[in-house]
């Protein structure tokens, strides 16, 4: 039975991916690829940049979720450059295969014990860069629901009006601005950690929880940017409604399962934004698509793979300098030392630490 539940999330996955398809292709089906390709090229060189820049903004924020987690746990030994190394590699794969099926958590797990952090430091860490990204989408989403409630008017009409309500819009974004503030209150005033069985659940220092409220926003507002500077200046919604489209999207391709949120993100994002053109808003999806996922995911493989061979290298030379035998080159089918045990994939929730008996300051929020 442990086994079988262990495929339950790729299956859900593969099923949004087929079903989105299906969807898009029936929102799609009047659009040609020549009226694709022709907004493709309609998007001047000086977009594409833009677009590139906030790519890059966004996974600098990404590195700072990994270097908060480290400063949560009291690690400052680490390089930045290892740091963001790590990070990119870690999220660009998880982003394309899928938080269901490889989280990332194993590419952390590779890294920083080679740093010296213990197993539990890491599944800290990666918990906490999840309930980081978590607080981010309800800060921003709970302001521009506030700020802008009719922006619900968006949904399709398939959804009943009650919900797409501008009254709704603002209580909802009301109580997500609501949980923030709890947050903050809880870490200012050092409110007791809360213990359920083996997961210790405790608010961090207000400075970690500072650079928390805003590195999340700023990775999501980098993400939104690419999608916002691909689309067309004539009929651009403007960005709150882009960066309210991405929110919903993105949680909704992350909820799915689907790897990399294919289909489901196009299909939310589309249902969205109406009075823009279907073929220049999918010319911006492919963009995105490009700029923040399937480049990044290119580079991460090569990065995976070098990492790798040098981690071969060093215990070849390890068992030869054991052994009196004068270090030579690693042969290329040279195996591996055993691989260390999968960390369990984390789900977008608060983090907690999977130890029992965390080391002092070291704890989960």
């Amino acid at each position: 039975m442990k086994h079988a539940r262990e495929f339950v999330w790729p299956v859900i996955g593969l099923l949004a991916v087929v079903v989105s398809a299906w969807l898009l292709y029936h929102e799609l089906r009047g659009l040609s690829l020549e009226a694709l390709w022709s907004s493709l090229t309609s998007i001047p060189a000086h977009q594409y940049l833009l677009a590139a820049g906030s790519t890059l903004i966004a996974y600098a924020a990404l590195a700072w979720y990994d270097r908060i987690a480290l400063l949560h746990l009291g690690v400052r030994h680490i390089s930045w450059w290892f740091v963001s190394i790590c990070s990119f590699t870690t999220y660009a794969l998880a982003h394309n295969i899928g938080a269901s099926v490889f989280s990332g958590a194993l590419v952390r797990y590779r890294a920083y014990t080679s740093k010296g952090l213990s197993a539990p430091q890491v599944a800290v860490l990666v918990a906490l860069c999840s309930f980081t990204f978590a607080l981010g989408t309800v800060l921003l989403g709970g302001l521009v629901l506030t700020i802008d409630p009719e922006l619900f008017s968006r949904l399709p009409e398939a959804i009943p009006a009650a919900l797409r309500d501008a009254t709704t819009a603002r209580v909802i974004g009301l109580a997500m601005l609501a949980f923030v503030a709890l947050y903050v209150l809880g870490s200012v005033l050092h409110f007791r950690p809360l213990t359920i069985r083996r997961f210790h659940i405790e608010y961090p220092r207000p400075a970690v929880m500072v650079r928390q409220l805003v590195a999340a926003p700023l990775e999501l507002i980098g993400a939104a940017g690419i999608i916002y500077f691909a689309l067309p200046e004539t009929g651009n919604p403007g960005f709150a409604a882009v960066l309210a489209a991405f929110l919903a999207s993105f949680s909704a391709a992350l909820i799915s399962h689907a790897p990399g949120g294919l289909g489901v993100f196009e299909l939310v994002f589309v249902a969205i934004m109406p009075e823009v053109p279907k073929a220049e808003v999918l010319a911006a999806l492919i963009i995105f698509r490009l700029f923040y996922l399937l480049i990044p995911f290119a580079i991460a493989i090569a990065v995976v793979l070098l990492f790798e061979r040098a981690r071969v290298a060093q215990t070849w030379r390890e068992r030869t300098t054991a052994q009196g035998l004068s270090p030579v080159p690693s042969p290329l089918h040279m195996p591996t030392t055993t691989p260390p045990a999968v960390i369990p994939p984390h789900a977008v929730a608060p983090a907690a630490s999977v130890a029992p008996t965390p080391p002092s300051g070291v704890g989960t929020h």
